[in-house]
């Protein structure tokens, strides 16, 4: 574990157009004032915020940031991403590598063209499109999202892409991101946490919502009023007003407020199943022990 000077949290968005709504950043320094929203005129792109993050690895920013995506896909159940390709990357690096290539040619960093492909498009849940390998049910979980769920969350697997909760264009188009970022900013648990520098790792914002004391089913906060009552619980003021309050802004900063806190527990950093070979593959969710 180490300290950190800042703190933001990126409401990461699959959406694929230049400038997507969903795309937000939250910001927190240390001490427990209430986040505030950093955006450009024009508004986020993936690759403007991919170019923010690099900013801050080459500054060596003690930031710690948090993505609401999914770093990697479930691997441990079947030891590989793509059970019966013999294309399937053996690690999470070679994973990013690989969507990215497949999907070089995609504008404004989105995977349509990776999702043609004809042997991964076989393990993924598309709209009038649901392969042969994708599975029943909710399909392949990771561990982190297993111990989600015995936590009382409702996780989706990333192989799913239909429907308005689904994860798996966020997480594809944040490989994207994260293989531009190798060498220049790390991601744990797939990178050792750093001496000095930024981090990032993987958030669930649900958590956030669980700590700041609303319902399971409930966690969207659309008013002003909404945002101050979970912000309270976290022992942060009252924020500075929004010119548009949606999901994704409130979300994304009671998220940074949460993260800030957490990031100083040490159990967040050590989860009891975390195993090498599960951070070299799948990841881990912070905050999930």
């Amino acid at each position: 574990m180490k300290h950190f000077d800042h703190f933001a949290v990126v409401d990461w968005s699959g959406q694929a157009v230049a400038r997507p709504k969903g795309l937000v950043l939250a910001y927190a320094g240390r001490d427990n004032r209430p986040p505030i929203l950093l955006h450009p005129e024009n508004g986020w792109s993936r690759q403007s915020l991919t170019d923010w993050l690099a900013a801050h690895g080459k500054a060596r920013t003690r930031i710690l940031i948090g993505l609401d995506l999914s770093p990697a896909l479930p691997f441990t159940d079947e030891q590989a991403y793509f059970p019966g390709w013999d294309g399937s990357p053996p690690d999470a690096f070679s994973l990013w590598k690989l969507v990215d290539q497949h999907a070089k040619d995609d504008e404004h960093l989105s995977v349509s063209s990776l999702l043609l492909h004809e042997e991964i498009r076989r393990h993924f849940r598309q709209l009038g499109d649901c392969g042969d390998r994708f599975g029943v049910g909710r399909g392949r979980l990771r561990q982190c999202e297993i111990g989600q769920a015995e936590m009382g969350l409702s996780p989706y697997s990333c192989f799913n892409l239909v429907g308005a909760a689904q994860v798996g264009k966020s997480s594809l188009t944040g490989m994207r991101c994260l293989n531009r970022l190798r060498g220049i900013v790390p991601v744990w648990p797939f990178d050792p946490i750093p001496d000095e520098g930024p981090l990032i790792v993987e958030i669930y914002t649900a958590l956030a919502a669980r700590e700041a004391g609303i319902p399971a089913g409930r966690s969207k906060m659309r008013n002003a009023e909404a945002l101050d009552t979970a912000l309270d619980k976290l022992g942060v003021s009252k924020h500075q007003k929004l010119k548009r309050y949606d999901d994704h802004a409130t979300d994304a900063m009671l998220t940074a407020a949460w993260l800030r806190i957490a990031a100083e527990r040490e159990r967040l950093w050590q989860p009891v199943k975390l195993t090498p070979e599960i951070a070299r593959t799948e990841g881990w969710t912070f905050g999930v022990y």
